[in-house]
């Protein structure tokens, strides 16, 4: 369920309407629904309700400072992947004990930051990473409270770009490599090793994927104990998916029950890690029609969008619901639709393009699209590729919005560059352009 719904002719974000943020801000933009951020959030947290569980909003999904803070003023803590995203985390109010510190490429410096921040607990993903943050946290007189990803050789069947827990992929540590990184975890300085982290994929619309890596887990909690080692806590990870196109996924209840039966009489602390799951439905981006095109075997609709502000259509084949912001008229047997129309960006590629041809009704100049399920690694992906402004972020709560990042110009671009000594007359100075 999301809050974009159609009213009086126009398609809104909860109270407000699209087109009027469309006149205040420019196109193209990302519109954020605080609603379903606070929905998704509090049906997946009562999901869980029966562990004792603490859901960590997964931040890569959606990294914008006003998201984070939504959800932190409901209890969510933060999953990290970079030092960058634990400060954004902390600046909107997650507390540094409900942070998990993620991802396979961490550096030192970014372990002492996480440690001397305080974090809830570090997800190890390799036997020279467990070394490497020993040495950093024995240099700061500090102890490292430690999880190993595991990686249990899992297919997610879903996208191979976003499937994390199969040997091939770059993640955790190998099944058969567990015992002896605990082991040895357990005769280093600075780590306390105390919890199995597991994730095997992002948009996984079946559980039985789940259902087998997590039984696996619970089997080597049994393992570990007996090995002498104390395990604590369990981080599951997230990848619950959603639909994007009429698929069928399943409920944060259904997903929860099956986590309870495999784990629940463990006696661990449980972590989650949902990401796409929260924000994904949340937002939309709206594009502006530059112009349609009638090509020699397909027509197309170029807006002023582009694959730099949404790249999961280019980069995972991903499809997104695409509609009109003014509603279609409906003739008394359904809604007028147009032929089929591939939507697509001014960007000098051919894979600039949100999907494959789509039914529209008659679009023209200057009408507004919206297109949907965009609230989760949309803004976070986009780039200025083309040199083209990153798009403003825009969140509403009820019948008000607000800019939640502003557009970065061009101006604002080429104020970050500079030109050597040896390229100027006058020695090193950033040069102005107008146009």
């Amino acid at each position: 369920m999301d809050h974009f719904q159609y009213q009086n002719g126009e398609l809104h974000a909860e109270g407000v309407a699209l087109r009027d943020i469309a006149d205040a801000v420019g196109t193209p933009f990302y519109c954020y629904s605080s609603e379903t951020l606070e929905n998704h959030y509090r049906v997946f947290a009562d999901a869980v309700g029966g562990l004792d569980a603490t859901v960590c909003y997964a931040v890569k999904a959606n990294s914008n400072i006003a998201v984070i803070t939504t959800l932190a003023r409901l209890g969510a803590g933060a999953d990290v992947v970079s030092a960058g995203e634990m400060k954004r985390a902390l600046v909107a109010g997650v507390p540094a004990s409900k942070i998990v510190f993620s991802g396979v490429g961490k550096t030192a410096d970014e372990l002492a930051v996480a440690l001397k921040a305080g974090v809830m607990h570090i997800n190890v993903e390799s036997a020279p990473e467990l070394e490497m943050l020993s040495e950093v946290a024995a240099s700061l007189g500090l102890e490292a409270n430690v999880s190993i990803r595991v990686n249990p050789d899992v297919d997610a069947l879903t996208h191979e770009k976003i499937t994390t827990g199969k040997s091939e992929n770059k993640f955790g540590i190998d099944w058969a490599d567990v015992p002896a990184t605990y082991a040895r975890a357990a005769s280093l300085p600075g780590i306390r090793v105390a919890g199995i982290a597991v994730h095997i994929g992002s948009q996984i619309l079946d559980l039985e994927p789940f259902r087998k890596a997590y039984g696996l887990v619970a089997e080597l909690v049994a393992t570990l104990r007996a090995d002498g080692h104390a395990i604590e806590h369990l981080d599951l990870g997230g990848g619950l998916g959603i639909p994007y196109v009429g698929e069928q996924a399943p409920s944060p209840q259904e997903y929860g029950a099956m986590v309870q039966a495999i784990v629940g009489d463990l006696g661990c602390r449980v972590f989650f890690e949902p990401g796409r799951l929260i924000a994904g439905n949340a937002g939309v981006l709206v594009t502006r029609v530059i112009r349609v095109k009638e090509g020699a075997t397909r027509s197309f609709v170029i807006v002023d969008a582009a694959m730099n502000d949404l790249l999961r259509p280019t980069l995972y084949e991903a499809h997104h619901d695409i509609v009109p912001v003014s509603e279609p008229e409906d003739d008394g047997e359904g809604q007028v639709m147009d032929v089929a129309w591939e939507v697509v960006g001014p960007i000098c590629e051919t894979g600039d393009t949100f999907g494959e041809p789509r039914a529209l009704p008659a679009t023209g100049a200057g009408d507004l699209l919206a297109i949907r399920t965009a609230g989760a690694y949309g803004a976070v992906m986009a780039s200025a590729y083309n040199t083209r402004p990153l798009v403003p972020e825009v969140m509403v709560k009820d019948d008000a919005f607000f800019v939640i990042r502003d557009r970065i110009s061009v101006d604002d671009m080429l104020a970050r560059e500079s030109v050597p000594d040896w390229l100027t007359d006058g020695g090193g100075a950033r040069r102005e352009a107008s146009v």
